[in-house]
C-alpha cells in the first residue's frame, strides 16, 4: 500500500510533461523541416516553364535517386517519412499547447478587442485546417492520380495541364485559397519559429518580420504561378 509520505516520491520518478517551450521548440524545427520542403517543391515544379521533359525528367529522377546503390524510390520514401513525422508533430505540439493556453484562461473575456497575436493564433488554427484537407486532395489529385483527368503517372506536365486547365477553373481556385492559406501560416510560422530560437529583439523585430512575409511571399507566387500559368495558356 502506498503511503501519502510515499506519493511524492512515486511522483517525483515519473519522466516529466513536456514543457510548453519544448513544445515550441517541436513546433519550430518540423516547421522548419516542412518549409525546407516546400521550398524544394517549389523549386521542382517551376521546372514546369523549362519545356515537358524537364519537369517530366525531374519527376523521374526523385523516383531514381539512390540508384543503384539503394532501391527504386528509397531515397523519396524516406522524405515522405520525415515530413509526415514532422507533420504529426506538429499538429501534436500545436494541440497541446492551445489546450494548456485554454486551460490557462478558465474564464472567457466579457469583451476582448482583437489584437495582432490573437488574429494570428485564428489565423493558423484555420490555415491548419485548410491545408491538412488540401494536402489530402493534392495526394489523391498529383501524387496517386485518382482524381486527376489524367492521371498517368510518369507525365507529370500533362496531369498539370490537364488539372488546371480552364474548364477546371474551380480546382485553380481551391489551389489559390490554399496556397495563400500556407502563406499566411508560413509568415506567422517563420516569425515564431525566429522567436522561439531567440533571435528577434526590439532592434531587429521589422527586419525579421520582413523576413517571414518575404519567405511568405515567394512560396505563395512560386505555387500560384504553375496554375495561372496553365490557366492563361502560357503552358500548355
Amino acid at each position: 500500500m502506498v503511503t501519502v509520505d510515499q506519493r511524492p516520491a512515486l511522483r517525483a520518478g515519473r519522466p516529466p510533461r513536456r514543457t510548453s517551450i519544448q513544445l515550441k521548440y517541436v513546433m519550430a524545427a518540423s516547421g522548419a523541416v516542412m518549409l525546407l520542403y516546400l521550398v524544394a517543391h517549389m523549386v521542382g515544379n517551376l521546372k514546369i516553364f523549362l519545356g515537358a521533359e524537364a519537369i517530366d525528367t525531374y519527376a523521374a529522377w526523385l523516383r531514381e535517386v539512390g540508384e543503384p546503390a539503394l532501391p527504386a524510390e528509397t531515397v523519396l520514401w524516406l522524405v515522405r517519412v520525415v515530413l509526415a513525422v514532422s507533420l504529426v508533430a506538429h499538429i501534436v505540439s500545436a494541440t497541446i499547447l492551445a489546450r494548456r493556453a485554454r486551460r490557462a484562461r478558465p474564464v472567457r473575456y466579457a469583451h476582448r478587442t482583437p489584437v495582432q497575436g490573437s488574429y494570428a493564433a485564428r489565423t493558423m488554427r484555420w490555415g491548419g485546417v485548410i491545408i491538412a484537407l488540401f494536402v489530402v486532395y493534392h495526394l489523391l489529385d498529383l501524387t496517386t492520380g485518382t482524381l486527376n483527368p489524367n492521371g498517368v503517372h510518369s507525365e507529370v506536365h500533362a496531369n498539370l495541364v490537364a488539372d488546371f486547365a480552364p474548364e477546371r477553373w474551380y480546382v485553380t481556385l481551391a489551389y489559390t485559397l490554399a496556397v495563400v492559406a500556407v502563406g499566411f501560416h508560413v509568415r506567422h510560422g517563420v516569425w515564431s519559429a525566429l522567436q522561439t530560437f531567440g533571435r528577434s529583439s526590439s532592434a531587429t523585430q521589422k527586419t525579421l518580420q520582413g523576413v517571414a512575409l518575404g519567405v511568405a511571399i515567394v512560396l505563395v507566387a512560386g505555387f500560384l504561378s504553375v496554375p495561372f500559368a496553365v490557366l492563361t495558356g502560357l503552358v500548355a
